[in-house]
């Protein structure tokens, strides 16, 4: 009897110790991926500079695209494995969650409560932002002008809250309003035919938006920032194979263009003798394996699309017409005193 006790109680310990083991034979979305052959990746198309369907030649462009392309490349040697699929600030939770899509790019602000009440996981940030305000016109030179007035903004966005914060702030109560929109395309069509006296979202959007309007003088941007708004891609929770993969293939493109090498500069660098050139290209040995990925999974990615730096010049640089400047700000490499940083690789 003793000894059926005892094995019985043995077999309760052992089932209790796998109810609380972690779930190592799930399938990782990774695996997925490999096996599909394409990226189904969320971004915008309506955010010049970003996520933009550019009507001229059919094709998808901006710095969320691009980074898209960079996990297609590195997870799949090849970047043009990429599905994109469309998502809104209301619809991009709601796409990973049901796995309409493997990553979101879609410049989206990274707060605790999406961590924690939406369940999803952030990558690296890749881009400082903050909130503002664009009117038309000149007639107001401060957001504080524009008490009693209605302002538009996008569905299911963290800038909503952002609003109704500031207005309780501002002792407005519900003398100003707040319309919201699918999309930023959309918005700007009801803020230019005067339904609202602004729209607010994020500066680097009203940026490239004014940019690209056929009078830009026509417009102008208020010069308060009404709070900060971080953006990184994101998964969904609890793969950790997947994020980390896409974490430091994001960190990837930050330190190819901190050690200055471009697109045209890969074949060069891994003749270096450099032991860390050499490691971080996959010429003799490679981080890649450890996070599941090809040996050559940077070489793939810089070749393909670039480093991080001749993403951001590509789309949001002084030759393109939404010219949102790096220098000076955050969003130049730590070593230019900005916040892009990748840790070490050794």
């Amino acid at each position: 009897m003793k000894s059926l006790v005892k094995a019985g109680c043995l077999a309760a310990i052992a089932q209790a110790c796998l109810a609380f083991a972690p779930a190592h034979a799930a399938t990782s979305l990774l695996d997925t991926v490999k096996q599909r052959g394409v990226l189904n990746c969320g971004t915008d198309n309506a955010a010049p500079g970003f996520g933009y369907l550019n009507t001229k030649t059919g094709e998808m462009e901006g710095l969320d695209v691009d980074l898209c392309r960079a996990v297609a490349a590195a997870v799949l040697g090849d970047a043009k494995k990429v599905k994109f699929v469309t998502v809104t600030d209301k619809s991009r939770f709601n796409a990973v969650q049901t796995n309409q899509v493997d990553v979101v790019f879609a410049h989206t602000t990274v707060k605790p409560a999406r961590e924690s009440a939406i369940t999803v996981d952030f990558l690296p940030i890749y881009f400082y932002d903050g909130n503002a305000v664009m009117v038309k016109g000149n007639k107001f030179k401060s957001v504080k002008e524009l008490k009693g007035g209605t302002i538009c903004t996008t569905q299911g966005s963290a800038t909503e809250q952002t609003l109704s914060g500031y207005f309780k702030a501002q002792g407005w109560g519900n003398t100003t309003k707040v319309l919201t929109f699918e999309n930023l395309e959309k918005l700007f069509a009801a803020m230019d035919s005067g339904r609202c006296i602004g729209m607010s979202t994020d500066r680097s959007a009203l940026t490239s938006w004014r940019a690209n309007a056929p009078k830009p003088d026509d417009y102008y941007i208020l010069p308060e920032s009404l709070d900060k708004s971080p953006f990184a891609g994101f998964v969904v929770a609890n793969d950790s194979r997947w994020r980390n993969a896409l974490r430091w293939v994001t960190y990837a493109l930050f330190q190819a263009e901190e050690s200055k090498i471009g697109s045209a500069d890969v074949a060069k660098a891994a003749a270096s003798e450099d032991p860390f050139v050499r490691k971080f290209l996959g010429v003799d040995g490679s981080f890649g394996p450890d996070f599941g990925l090809p040996a050559d999974f940077v070489s793939k990615a810089i070749t393909q699309v670039g480093n991080f730096g001749e993403i951001y010049e590509r789309n949001l640089g002084p030759k393109t017409p939404n010219r949102v400047d790096r220098k000076g700000t955050l969003n130049a490499p730590w070593t230019e005193g900005g916040a892009l940083y990748s840790p070490p690789w050794i």
